[in-house]
């Protein structure tokens, strides 16, 4: 299994990493960036939200405002840094080959804001593909984690818990269901795996899954 390096003009590969907090979303990707780097790749790393300037200043004011955010607002302050964040960083280097490995994309407002704080999924999904002109990941890799084991693991952290780890336990059963119905709705897009099985497993797994989008059957 190899990762080649991409051929001239050729479009890069969007992978995002999706699931509750807690599910080792930050592990896989870094060790899917190390092994795609050594394969001689270009790799770009970013986040939603928080992946250029704008969306720092947005995502101090989602996840660390002490105040209450009306759940519309929250949505569209979330589609506004994807907005930017897809035209002025992921787009350009789509453009020029590079593998952008995400943490985050819509499916987590779909799944955070739409079902977790009952807006309504379809109505947030559209909001999204409106923001960023449709643009959907290759692979979006699916971290799925019993709510309860992942609290364990923030718990383990010793960290204050942000505005949305801090929610209640139906809350984050709302949200894990939803990212399980958008998985089983894209099955071609989607690898969902046992987050509770070991990082090592799980990297093969998402390497093979990357490897097949990289070099497609003819």
């Amino acid at each position: 299994m190899t990762a080649s390096a991409p051929e001239s003009g050729s479009r890069g590969l969007f992978v995002t990493f999706e699931g509750g907090d807690g599910v080792g979303k930050t592990t896989q990707a870094t060790l899917l960036q190390e092994w795609l780097t050594t394969a001689g790749r270009t790799v770009v790393r970013t986040r939603e939200p928080g992946g250029t300037e704008v969306g720092v200043l947005v995502r101090d004011i989602v996840l660390h405002h002490r105040g209450e955010i009306a759940p519309r607002a929250e949505a569209l302050l979330y589609a506004a840094d994807r907005a930017h964040h897809i035209e002025t960083f992921v787009r350009p280097a789509l453009e020029r080959g590079d593998v952008v490995i995400q943490d985050r994309y819509l499916d987590s407002s779909v799944a955070y804001q739409g079902a977790g704080r009952v807006l309504g999924s379809d109505e947030v999904r559209d909001l999204s593909l409106w923001a960023t002109g449709g643009l959907l990941p290759d692979v979006t890799v699916l971290l799925d984690l019993d709510p309860s084991v992942a609290r364990e693991r923030l718990d383990a952290d010793d960290k204050p818990f942000d505005r949305l780890e801090s929610e209640k336990t139906a809350f984050h059963e709302r949200v894990r269901a939803e990212f399980l119905a958008l998985a089983a709705a894209e099955p071609d897009r989607f690898l969902v795996l046992d987050a509770s099985r070991p990082a090592a497993e799980l990297a093969e797994a998402v390497r093979e899954r990357v490897t097949a989008a990289l070099h497609p059957a003819a």
